[in-house]
């Protein structure tokens, strides 16, 4: 008997009448695969950041929001911090700002926050300004940070809430 015969009865697989798994089980596997993708890509970059002292592109973002007015802008921008959704707000003065709305082109004063936090925060943050927010359809945009201080995005992840749920 050679060892690749003896391997091959050693490694065969009992015969236990077993069915093999079925669509439904196989579409169930892929479906959970992708809801579970981004907490184990989350925590395998932040291993990654952890062990290499490296930065990896897009883990921290800021958003732009603007707001009708100063008291509006001091009220969201409070909300926000309150809540853990961002590390750090600006409040940026008056701008004025032309866009079309319903066919016309509208001309205003507006207030600018610039909203620093985790790209992972970005979902929940729009959904909460979104909610208070006076304008029927709010600005707001993020753009996920390619470089920078590691000591300041360090910062951000100490002030921004983690969600583990």
């Amino acid at each position: 008997m050679t060892a690749v015969d003896w391997l091959r009865q050693r490694c065969q697989l009992p015969a236990c009448g077993c069915p093999r798994p079925g669509p439904l089980f196989m579409l169930l596997v892929m479906v959970s695969s992708c809801f579970i993708y981004p907490v184990l890509r989350s925590a395998g970059l932040q291993l990654h950041s952890a062990f290499t002292g490296s930065y990896i592109s897009g883990t921290h973002s800021v958003a732009f929001i603007n707001c009708p007015n100063e008291q509006v802008a001091r009220d969201i921008a409070r909300a926000i911090m309150e809540r853990k959704l961002a590390a750090s707000v600006n409040i940026l003065s008056k701008s004025a700002s032309l866009y079309i709305w319903k066919g016309e082109i509208e001309e205003a004063t507006e207030i600018l926050l610039l909203v620093k936090t985790k790209t992972s925060k970005i979902h929940k943050l729009s959904d909460y300004v979104r909610s208070v927010h006076p304008f029927e359809i709010p600005e707001i945009i993020s753009l996920a940070i390619d470089q920078g201080n590691p000591l300041y995005f360090k910062w951000i992840d100490e002030g921004v809430a983690e969600d583990w749920s």
